[in-house]
């Protein structure tokens, strides 16, 4: 998701030699594009960003002696990496008090976050900003990576979860209803059931979902239920809109992810 909301091109020196993002080959020439890197990329950020190298560069190239400075003495004391770039971008003065209160917030959040957990965080953001395909790839990839056994039990679950909602945001019920039975299976959230229910009724033909719904009670259950909330937005004359629902229900599974709920 982009910050850059009220960006001020304060700056106007251009680096002759560039400072390289060693880990994404990326060539920087401007404090703004350095700001722009670190807010676009904030669960990318660890200790590799804290170096001597980007102080030199600040000071040599963009005549920023005085950030140099402040930075250097952090390094000296070992600070914080999240202080470290909440230096930088509140002395460039590009954004409003409250951005950066909104930067240092996330920045709080996953600070703690093991890299798995990193990886969900950007893709989640990544689906609330509406990017819902990029979302689905990080997705994607933690599902099929490598097992990571030392986070919570229901992370997987919770991010079969996010990955029906996204599904569901792209009207692909059939896969958003594979997803969201992976999730209950794990978590066994009422929700999650229901989110599952509700994609086979708009995937299956009627004769194919009246079948589903005899494998279990619950099931009838859970579509009278279903069934009795669509007559009561009917009665209210509100739109039935499947991404509202969905919306509804991949707002909990961001929730879950961050330990709101």
């Amino acid at each position: 998701e982009e910050m850059m909301g009220s960006l001020i091109l304060c700056y106007k020196k251009k680096a002759k030699q560039p400072y390289e993002i060693t880990r994404i080959h990326r060539k920087i020439y401007t404090i703004e594009e350095l700001c722009y890197y670190l807010c676009n990329n904030l669960y990318l950020i660890d200790y590799t960003i804290m170096n001597e190298q980007l102080c030199d560069w600040l000071e040599e190239e963009l005549s920023l002696t005085e950030l140099a400075q402040n930075l250097r003495q952090s390094l000296k004391q070992h600070g914080s990496v999240e202080q470290f770039v909440v230096t930088i971008l509140a002395y460039a003065s590009i954004y409003t008090t409250t951005e950066l209160r909104r930067i240092q917030n996330v920045l709080e959040q996953l600070k703690n976050q093991k890299e798995i957990e990193r990886k969900k965080y950007k893709a989640d953001n990544l689906l609330e900003s509406g990017a819902v395909k990029p979302a689905i790839l990080i997705y994607q990839s933690i599902i099929h990576g490598a097992h990571d056994d030392s986070v919570d039990g229901k992370f997987y679950g919770r991010v079969y979860g996010c990955l029906g909602a996204a599904y569901g945001k792209i009207f692909l019920y059939e896969e958003a209803a594979k997803m969201y039975e992976a999730a209950f299976q794990i978590c066994e959230e009422e929700s999650m059931r229901r989110a599952y229910l509700y994609c086979c009724k708009k995937s299956m033909s009627s004769e194919k979902y009246a079948k589903l719904l005899e494998k279990k009670e619950i099931y009838q259950l859970v579509d009278q239920e279903l069934r009795n909330e669509i007559e009561e937005l009917k009665k209210q004359s509100r739109p039935i809109l499947s991404e509202e629902m969905l919306g509804e229900w991949k707002e909990q599974y961001r929730r879950l992810g961050t330990g709101e709920i």
